[in-house]
């Protein structure tokens, strides 16, 4: 059983960068993630008065960090595109450009999902919640995270899908 854990320097150092891409996703912007990052930390910090194992301490934090990001959604924030997420690689496995062109209209299609449905997936996906740590970190049934997470995976499959529908035939009506 992990041993619960103050809400430390050191601890708050490993989880800032996972936070910090949490809120780049949901934010498109890094100015706009890092403020919300520190908001975050803020209203942590201000309400930790108990210990937490480390896996309720990460889950705690997203949730803080996404019920931040909800409440400044609810006041009227625009939000920009999702462009730097999945950037970077290493020199030497460069991408083919068809991976490069793929990953550009994922990440088109990604985009134009609602905020509820990027968060899902990038928890599950990215940052490798399970689905009742998402559950907790945003307050819902863990039924509705799987129902929530399959409509997510569809509509991203729908939007991303660039391969033309095969047309079909013309019937002709027999009498």
């Amino acid at each position: 059983m992990p041993t619960p854990t103050d809400l430390d320097d050191a601890t708050l150092r490993t989880l800032i960068p996972r936070l910090r891409r949490f809120a780049r996703s949901l934010v498109h912007e890094p100015a706009a993630a890092d403020d919300l990052v520190q908001a975050t930390l803020e209203r942590a910090l201000l309400h930790a008065r108990h210990r937490h194992t480390p896996d309720a301490l990460q889950a705690w934090l997203f949730s803080i960090l996404y019920r931040q990001f909800i409440d400044e959604h609810r006041r009227g924030q625009r939000w920009r595109r999702l462009a730097q997420l999945f950037s970077g690689g290493d020199a030497e496995t460069a991408p083919s450009a068809e991976r490069v062109a793929a990953s550009h209209a994922t990440l088109a299609a990604f985009d134009t999902l609602p905020a509820e449905q990027r968060a899902l997936l990038l928890l599950v996906s990215v940052e490798g919640f399970s689905y009742r740590e998402v559950a907790d970190t945003l307050g819902v049934p863990i039924g509705t995270v799987m129902s929530r997470l399959a409509r997510a995976r569809q509509a991203l499959r729908a939007a991303s899908d660039t391969e033309p529908k095969p047309a079909r035939p013309a019937l002709k009506v027999l009498r």
